[in-house]
């Protein structure tokens, strides 16, 4: 039996529009010791797929963080004065060339530069099951 897939929430207008523009934004993964940690980012948001993406290299406490507990919740946060978005759901981490490439055209498309391209490029790709405010 193929696993389940828990529906993404739906978003109004609002939060798609909010979602598209460029704002303070933070990624919060959770260390082996179980304490978060709490990072500025740039992310992107495919509703298509249901994910949220952070580019980083592997090497990064972040992504050091999701690989060390594959599937673990995460969350991100976006902000702008007193509107905010929160994306939560699992992460994986990936070096795979063509998701590497997914996360890097998405973040160009939408930030109009490539993101910075540290030796070990990464992607985390969050399944957003979650989403609070907006």
């Amino acid at each position: 039996m193929a696993p389940t897939q828990t529906p993404l929430p739906a978003l109004s207008a609002e939060a798609e529009a909010f979602l598209a523009e460029n704002h303070l934004c933070t990624f919060t993964t959770l260390r082996p010791d179980g304490s978060p940690h709490t990072a500025p980012v740039r992310f992107t948001w495919d509703k298509e797929s249901g994910l949220a993406r952070v580019m980083t290299a592997v090497t990064r406490r972040k992504a050091r963080n999701v690989l060390a507990a594959p599937g673990s919740r995460v969350s991100v946060c976006q902000m702008a004065g007193w509107r905010w978005i929160t994306l939560e759901g699992t992460a994986t981490v990936s070096t795979e060339p063509a998701r590497v490439a997914e996360g890097v055209r998405l973040y160009t498309k939408r930030f109009w530069s490539p993101p910075p391209r540290p030796p070990g490029l990464a992607v985390v790709e969050i399944r957003v099951d979650r989403v609070l405010g907006g």
